[in-house]
């Protein structure tokens, strides 16, 4: 072993075991945080290990985090000390992990993720604990008043993904989970398609833990056949296993398959049909794990809430995933759990430095974000600030006060920009009825 491999390997010792007192939220570490202000509790939440959607990345990245801002001082001062818990992708599992932030006196939920909103919000809200830049999957979280949301949810990605797929798909067919959320698919994805006066997609409900999507990916093919047909899928880790069953239909029934430039084949014509969807069910991760260049996903559309993973304001957290988390497979930069919990933690650190206290309670968070404090997330988002005048307002979504995403495509196995910027879908969000 080099002597640099060596240096590197007891750097992550070191880092383990003060991520372990860290977790226990008991004692302070010695000689990372001075002063006397108190320490700063918050719990970071999501499911790991089971046969959904899992985000093993969030509650890592959480803990580098911790590690990150403990080594120079904590957070003006408070030592930060992040609890984890296991969601399990149960109400149930939502709803321990709701308990155990309330008994350890967590004065935030930060940037964690659930599908059980209701399992989980009640109880903030009567401890009157925040819940700070959860991933965006449940309405939950654009409708409690205790809410911060750093991104336009799920909404503003298929809302998005609609106004990207208007101006080159002349049908749609949409395979999205069969359940009370994935029920508000279609009307979003309508809402963006309808922009560039598109008659909507076909909607094709699915298990989103089946083991395959045969009868699914059939329906969506023939719905989408012909010039200008495009299948999009939004069904989490399964987006996966329902494209893996896409490419396996027979071949009188694929008639082709996804170009580099997201058309279909060499040029989208002759019934070829193009695939898409967000990021959450395709990131570069899977992208990484499919292939590559080589993955089924190369030229596929899709939607993400914030810039492309190369882009160099990911690299203050690139940094920090370097020295603090540079051999944890959980923690990987190109996840948009990942960078969601970076973003949340952002929010949380400008608020406490904002805040200049000994002691920061659950109460004194939520009001210092709902007076506006204005949040600089580097270029990652528009400025955030959750005062009344900035919510969206939009039916079922109050609290969104990002309204922008990006459009992306999947060139030689790289997501990367399709068009620069990013593309304001407040107005589409405002249509949904």
């Amino acid at each position: 072993m080099t002597g640099r491999r060596l240096t590197s390997l007891l750097a992550y010792v070191t880092a383990t075991a003060a991520g372990a007192s860290l977790l226990t939220g008991c004692g302070a570490l010695p000689g990372a945080v001075g002063g006397s202000r108190e320490p700063l509790t918050v719990m970071t939440w999501a499911p790991d290990r089971t046969k959904a959607t899992n985000m093993p990345g969030m509650p890592a990245m959480a803990q580098a985090f911790a590690r990150w801002v403990n080594s120079s001082g904590g957070i003006d001062g408070h030592e930060l000390r992040v609890l984890t818990c296991n969601e399990r992708n149960t109400s149930e599992g939502a709803a321990d992990c709701a308990r155990q932030a309330i008994d350890q006196k967590a004065v935030a939920v930060v940037g964690s993720y659930s599908q059980h909103g209701r399992d989980f919000m009640n109880a903030l809200e009567a401890a009157g604990i925040p819940y700070v830049g959860g991933y965006g999957v449940t309405d939950d979280e654009f409708t409690s008043p205790l809410s911060y949301p750093v991104n336009g949810g799920q909404a503003s990605l298929v809302a998005g993904h609609g106004m990207q797929l208007a101006g080159v798909c002349e049908k749609v067919a949409l395979v999205r989970p069969d359940t009370v959320g994935g029920d508000r698919l279609p009307a979003l994805l309508d809402s963006g398609l309808r922009r560039a006066k598109h008659g909507g997609a076909l909607d094709i409900p699915a298990a989103e833990d089946a083991a395959e999507y045969t009868r699914q990916a059939g329906r969506a093919r023939s719905g989408a056949k012909g010039a200008g047909g495009c299948v999009t899928a939004v069904l989490g880790e399964r987006t996966q296993t329902f494209f893996d069953s896409f490419r396996r239909l027979p071949e009188e029934k694929r008639r082709g398959g996804s170009g580099q430039d997201g058309k279909g084949g060499q040029d989208g014509k002759g019934g070829h049909v193009r695939i898409s969807s967000v990021l959450g069910s395709v990131d570069q991760p899977v992208i990484d794990r499919t292939g590559g260049s080589h993955s089924p996903f190369e030229g596929a559309f899709v939607t993400g809430w914030y810039p492309e993973a190369n882009d160099k304001s990911w690299a203050p957290m690139r940094k920090v995933i370097q020295e603090h988390a540079f051999v944890d497979n959980r923690v990987d930069p190109a996840d948009t759990g990942v960078q969601t919990t970076w973003i949340a933690y952002t929010v949380l650190k400008q608020v406490v430095e904002a805040l200049d206290r000994d002691r920061i309670t659950a109460t004194e968070i939520a009001h210092a974000l709902d007076r506006g404090e204005r949040i600089d997330t580097g270029g990652l988002t528009p400025a955030l600030r959750w005062k009344y005048a900035d919510l969206l307002g939009a039916s079922g979504f109050p609290r969104i006060v990002n309204h922008q995403v990006t459009f992306q495509v999947v060139r030689q196995g790289q997501l990367v920009a399709q068009k620069p910027g990013f593309v304001d879908v407040g107005e589409t969000l405002l249509s949904v009825t």
